[in-house]
C-alpha cells in the first residue's frame, strides 16, 4: 500500500529525516533562488562580457556553470524528496546533482592551484596557467566526473525498503560502495593540498611589502590575508562535514552497519551535511566579489550602467602585483 507518496507496509522504509524534515524543502528552495540570481550575474560578467582572458577566469566560468546546474536540480529534489517517484528520473537528478557538486570542488581546487603558482612562483609561467591549458583541464574535469557516474546510472538494485524512495537512504553494492569510499579518500587528498596551498600563500603574503612608509600598509595586509582565508573557510564549511560523514554512511548503505538506529542517525547527519554543501553555490559568487577587484568593479559598472567603462575594464590586463590580492 502506498499513501501520500510514501511506503507504509511492513516492508516500508523506516528511515526518516527526523528534525530536518520541515527545514530541508524550504532551505533548498531558498538556496536555489539565491544561487540562481548570483550565478546569473556572474555569467553576465564572465560570459556575455567575454571576461575569460585568464586561467582564473576560465575556472570561475566553469565553477559558475557547475553552481548554476546544481541549483537547477534543487526544485526537482524538493518535489520528489521522500516520494516513491520515477526510479530512473530520481537517479538521473541525483547523479546530475553530484556531478556538479564535485565539479565545484575540483574547480575550486584548480583556482587554489592557479593562485598558489602565481604567488609562490611568480616568475614561472606553467602550462596550466595558460588559457588553452586551463580550458583543457576544465573539460577533463567534466569528462572524468560524467564517466565516473556511469556505474551508478546502469545499476538498478533495489534491495533495501528505502531504495524506492527518491533522494533518500539507498543500499549500495560493492562496486558503488567502493567508488563512493574512493571518492571520499580522493576528496581528503585534495583537501589537504587545498589547505596547504593557502597556508603557503598566507606565509608569502606576510613577507610582502604593500607600501613603503604607508602607515595603513600593515592593516591592509591583514585584510588581504583575512580575505585569502575566506576561500578555504567556505570550502571547509561546505564540503568537509559531508565527506566526514560519508564513510560511516556508505558502510551503512553496504549493510556493514546494520542496526536501524545507527542508519537513522547517519541519514540525518548526511542530509544536513548535504544541505551545507549546496550553500557553496550561493557563496562562490561572494568569493568572486570579495577577492577579485576586477569582478567587483565590473559589478559596480553594471549597477551604474557604465557599460563603456566595463568593457574597458574587461580588456585591461591585471599586473602580477595586483594579482596577489585577486582570487
Amino acid at each position: 500500500m502506498v499513501q501520500e507518496g510514501k511506503l507504509t507496509t511492513n516492508e516500508s522504509c523506516e528511515i526518516h529525516d527526523g528534525i530536518l524534515a520541515p527545514f530541508l524543502p524550504i532551505s533548498y528552495i531558498v538556496i536555489c533562488c539565491i544561487g540562481l540570481f548570483f550565478n546569473t550575474v556572474t555569467f553576465y560578467i564572465l560570459f556575455v562580457r567575454r571576461h575569460t582572458d585568464s586561467s582564473m577566469s576560465v575556472y570561475m566560468w566553469h565553477l559558475s556553470l557547475a553552481d548554476t546546474l546544481l541549483v537547477l536540480c534543487l526544485p526537482l529534489r524538493v518535489y520528489y524528496h521522500n516520494k516513491v517517484g520515477p526510479f530512473y528520473l530520481c537517479k538521473m537528478v541525483g547523479i546530475f546533482f553530484y556531478i556538479n557538486m564535485y565539479s565545484s570542488i575540483l574547480f575550486l581546487s584548480l583556482i587554489s592551484l592557479d593562485r598558489y603558482l602565481k604567488i609562490i612562483k611568480p616568475v614561472w609561467v606553467f602550462r596550466i596557467q595558460k588559457t588553452k591549458w586551463s580550458q583543457m583541464a576544465s573539460y577533463i574535469v567534466w569528462v572524468v566526473l560524467i564517466s565516473g557516474t556511469i556505474p551508478f546510472l546502469i545499476s538498478s538494485s533495489q534491495k533495501h525498503p528505502c531504495d524506492n524512495v527518491c533522494f533518500h537512504f539507498h543500499s549500495k553494492g560493492i562496486a558503488g560502495g567502493t567508488i563512493n569510499l574512493t571518492t571520499v579518500v580522493l576528496f581528503f587528498i585534495f583537501y589537504v593540498a587545498f589547505i596547504s596551498f593557502y597556508v603557503k600563500i598566507t606565509n608569502k603574503l606576510k613577507t610582502l611589502s604593500m607600501g613603503n612608509g604607508d602607515p595603513k600598509a600593515e592593516s591592509r595586509k591583514k585584510r588581504v590575508i583575512v580575505k585569502t582565508f575566506l576561500v578555504p573557510a567556505i570550502f571547509t564549511f561546505c564540503f568537509l562535514p559531508y565527506h566526514a560523514i560519508r564513510i560511516p554512511y556508505v558502510l551503512a548503505q553496504l549493510n556493514v552497519i546494520t542496526d536501524l538506529y545507527s542508519q537513522q542517525q547517519l541519514h540525518i547527519l548526511n542530509e544536513g551535511a548535504l544541505l551545507l554543501s549546496t550553500l557553496n553555490s550561493c557563496l562562490d559568487p561572494i568569493i568572486y566579489y570579495l577577492l577579485s577587484n576586477t569582478y567587483r568593479k565590473t559589478i559596480f559598472c553594471v549597477i551604474q550602467g557604465k557599460f563603456k567603462n566595463m568593457n574597458a575594464l574587461n580588456r585591461r590586463r591585471i599586473s602580477i602585483n595586483r594579482s596577489l590580492t585577486e582570487i
